[in-house]
């Protein structure tokens, strides 16, 4: 019995919605990038994009447990000297909560060309619409 490789020509894309409310930030995360990557799928392969395009909403809503709120940092830098911008998660999740859920999800997929290209099929809304209507996305519940 041979290997089945998928071919990225044969992949079938689907749109998933993801609904953060009440949620984990980690939670919701983990089930973004599976999704992402197509680990959810029996064509799973792994040097092809065979994932779906993931909608998170409400995202201003997810929560982190224990103290992460405050004690987790958020850190950049411009590339100049004395260039660090360090800010707190409940600072993050007040100004930008879909960058928190971006960056959580980014850590969780390659750091390649794959992973930029899956990257960019995560779309991360505040609230609780989205403008993705034609593309008839399903709900996709967290366990």
């Amino acid at each position: 019995m041979r290997t089945y490789m998928a071919k990225p020509h044969e992949v079938e894309r689907k749109w998933y919605v993801i609904d953060a409310a009440g949620k984990t930030l980690g939670r919701v995360a983990t089930e973004a990038a599976r999704l992402l990557r197509g680990k959810h799928k029996p064509i799973y392969t792994p040097h092809v994009d065979s994932g779906d395009h993931v909608i998170i909403i409400n995202a201003e809503k997810v929560h982190l447990t224990g103290k992460k709120l405050y004690q987790k940092k958020y850190i950049r830098h411009s590339g100049y000297p004395g260039g660090l911008k360090v800010m707190r998660y409940d600072r993050l999740l007040e100004k930008f909560p879909e960058r928190a859920i971006e960056k959580a999800v980014k850590g969780m997929i390659p750091h390649n060309s794959l992973g930029r290209k899956v990257f960019k099929k995560l779309k991360v809304y505040r609230g609780g619409s989205h403008p993705h209507q034609a593309q008839q996305p399903e709900v996709w519940e967290i366990k």
